[in-house]
């Protein structure tokens, strides 16, 4: 047929039908994701969402450090079974501080979106150094290493500012404060307070802006 001739010729060159390729990919890339980004529910944060605290950001550094988001997803699907086990279900607005998301598919290990006040700091410090001293069956390593890693207070600041730039609303007296609310606590103080501050805004619990370092 006439038009097969024209199909074939594109087939046979490798060079133009790439470039027609990334074309089409391109339009509908854009047509999809284009409108997100003037909807409110995905740009604007949830009701009492804020940036995170110094020591929080430090602990999510940690958290993604140490590759945790591959075996724990941060995304309540809407499912009947997950919002029971563990919460509302995750919304876009609550994820606009994160840089990038933690969402996931993989769930060796549970999801961590509502785990905030969930166990307390004792708890997740036991867990962290050795999971089968409290969950016996758990396939989890520990990261001992992390009580002996200081938490960088410069380095802090400095992801503090970078942040307001591309919108975060910190304040100058957030930045300014970094280094003094992170001064002698460890990666594995910094890992716990990210951890205890997970989805208390959408579990109605009031997130702590940083956790006591915990004495062994």
């Amino acid at each position: 047929m006439a038009g097969s001739g024209g199909h074939d010729w594109i087939e046979r060159n490798i060079g133009l039908m790439a470039v027609l390729i990334i074309i089409v990919v391109s339009i509908g890339g854009l047509v999809e994701i284009v409108p997100l980004m003037f909807l409110n529910e995905t740009t604007k944060p949830v009701p009492g969402l804020k940036p995170y605290p110094a020591l929080q950001l430090a602990g999510r550094d940690v958290y993604v450090s140490e590759g945790c988001y591959v075996c724990h997803s941060q995304m309540v699907r809407r499912f009947w079974t997950e919002t029971e086990r563990y919460g509302p279900y995750g919304i876009a607005g609550e994820y606009v501080y994160d840089r990038p998301f933690q969402w996931g598919s993989k769930r060796t290990g549970p999801d961590l979106s509502r785990v905030g006040g969930r166990y307390s700091d004792a708890w997740h410090l036991a867990h962290l150094r050795n999971p089968r001293d409290v969950v016996p069956e758990s396939v989890m390593p520990g990261y001992p290493w992390l009580e002996r890693r200081k938490v960088d207070g410069k380095l802090v600041t400095r992801k503090m500012r970078v942040l307001r730039k591309l919108g975060d609303p910190y304040t100058d007296e957030d930045i300014a404060k970094a280094a003094q609310a992170v001064a002698g606590k460890t990666e594995m103080d910094a890992l716990i307070a990210y951890l205890q501050g997970l989805g208390r805004v959408m579990t109605g619990q009031q997130s702590p802006q940083q956790t006591a370092q915990v004495q062994p």
